[in-house]
C-alpha cells in the first residue's frame, strides 16, 4: 500500500486510523495486461486502488474506444455511473500493464467517506482534482490546435507518455495517431 497512502496523503492529510480503517475493507488483487476491472452495462460493486500498474478509461462507441482518462500507482478507479447514480457503467476500465491493487467494496467506500472525516475531505480532494482534469481535457480540446494539445498532456502526465499506447494517448486527446507519430517525431 506504499504507493497508495504515498499518493492519498499527498492530496490530503489521512491519518494513520484512518488509513488502518481504510485497509480493514480492502482485499489484494492482481490483474493480467488488458484484464477489465469494469465493464461496459455492468455492475462492478468495487473500486480499485492501483498500487502498481496502469488503467485506462473508455467508451465503446460504434466499435471504437474513446480513451477517457488514465491510472497510474496511488489511482482510484471505479464507475461513476454506479457508485452516484446506481445504473450500470456505461465507460469500461481496463490494465494496460499488469496491474497490483486493492479491491473495495462500494459499499464499503461510501460508509467509510460517510463515517470518516479524514477519508471523506480525501474523497472530496480526489473528485475535485477529477473534475479539474475533465474540465481541463474538454476545454483543451475545443480550444487547443493539436499540437499544444499534446505539449499540454505531456506535461501533465509524463509518465503516462512514457508507459500508454499511442493510440490510447492519441484518442484521449482526440486526434488521429498518424497526428500523434508526427508530432512525437517532430520532437
Amino acid at each position: 500500500m506504499k504507493n497508495i497512502i504515498a499518493c492519498m496523503r499527498a492530496q490530503y492529510p489521512v491519518s494513520d486510523e484512518s488509513i488502518r480503517q481504510l485497509e480493514s475493507q480492502l482485499t489484494a488483487c492482481r490483474f493480467p495486461k488488458r484484464y477489465r476491472l469494469i465493464r461496459e452495462h455492468a455492475y462492478s460493486k468495487c473500486a480499485y486502488f492501483i498500487e502498481k500498474g496502469m488503467t485506462r478509461s473508455f467508451w465503446p462507441v460504434n466499435g471504437d474506444e474513446i480513451t477517457t482518462s488514465f491510472s497510474t500507482e496511488g489511482g482510484l478507479v471505479f464507475s461513476m455511473d454506479e457508485l452516484y447514480y446506481g445504473k450500470a457503467s456505461e465507460e469500461v476500465v481496463e490494465t494496460i500493464e499488469e496491474t497490483e491493487a486493492y479491491r473495495i467494496a462500494l459499499t464499503d467506500l461510501t460508509r467509510l467517506w460517510e463515517t470518516d472525516l479524514g477519508l471523506c475531505n480525501w474523497g472530496r480532494i480526489i473528485h475535485q482534482n477529477e473534475y479539474r482534469r475533465l474540465h481541463r481535457s474538454h476545454q483543451e480540446r475545443l480550444t487547443l490546435p493539436a499540437k499544444e494539445r499534446y505539449e499540454a498532456f505531456r506535461q501533465q502526465f509524463p509518465d503516462v507518455c512514457r508507459r500508454a499506447n499511442l493510440s490510447y494517448i492519441a484518442s484521449y486527446l482526440g486526434i488521429t495517431l498518424s497526428t500523434l507519430s508526427r508530432l512525437r517525431a517532430a520532437e
